[in-house]
């Protein structure tokens, strides 16, 4: 498998996962980008033995986008520290089910989250003993499509919980397209989420990097607004 790299260096190594990729391997018998950049970079520098490669963060397995990797266990504590104090910012796009309003201002979406473990699931509580959950949206274009409606949506995610935007999109009414797990169940793998944007400081040099890759296929192509989108966070 041909992987797409954004950006390499001694210390990280930033690509984008395809949908349909684990980010690790799991019990499904599936590709995962960690045994894939593994074996590209053992046979890129012709390296003896193992290869160490730092899993930072994770994608769903039906969910595409940028994902950054640590090449040495320095860089892996350091990401993971800014990770776990919510300094590498993720923006997504995702195409939810209904037709909601466009707008020009980012609405803030914030509730409380509990991991179901044994099926898998985030449920949204009204207890604040339950992890707390925030992201900030616009609705940037709506349409009618495939018999029904759907609109484009890009998100902040302030907090990264467990299947957070799959859960707090379905809590108010708008469950992503193809998400069999929080909205109704259709055919077919297909997710309308892809993580497009990620930032955070590079974990040696100290210098902040952004890397963006925009989705071209399968739902997200049905939208006009898509290559056109620019918003500012700062």
């Amino acid at each position: 498998m041909k992987v797409k790299i954004l950006f390499e260096d001694n210390h990280i190594i930033v690509v984008v996962k395809p949908p349909g990729i684990l980010s690790q391997a799991g019990p499904l018998d599936i590709d995962d980008m960690l045994t894939i950049l593994k074996k590209y970079i053992k046979e890129k520098y012709q390296k003896p033995g193992n290869v160490y490669l730092g899993l930072v963060h994770r994608l769903d397995l039906n969910v595409g986008g940028v994902m950054v990797f640590a090449k040495t266990s320095k860089a892996a504590k350091r990401l993971n520290e800014q990770m776990k104090s919510h300094l590498i910012s993720k923006d997504y796009f995702a195409v939810v089910l209904g037709e909601m309003k466009v707008n020009q201002r980012m609405v803030v979406l914030e509730n409380h989250i509990k991991k179901d473990k044994k099926n898998k699931l985030a449920i949204i509580t009204d207890s604040d003993k339950d992890q707390y959950a925030k992201l900030a949206y616009q609705v940037l274009e709506s349409i009618k499509d495939r018999d029904q409606n759907l609109s484009l949506v890009d998100i902040h995610l302030e907090t990264g919980r467990f299947h957070q935007i799959r859960a707090q999109f379905s809590h108010i009414g708008f469950p992503i397209y193809g998400d069999n797990k929080y909205g109704p169940k259709t055919r077919g793998y297909e997710m309308g989420l892809y993580s497009y944007r990620l930032s955070f400081t590079h974990p040696v040099t100290k210098e902040s990097l952004t890397f963006m890759d925009y989705p071209s296929k399968g739902i997200f192509s049905d939208f006009r607004m898509l290559g056109n989108k620019v918003v500012d966070y700062d």
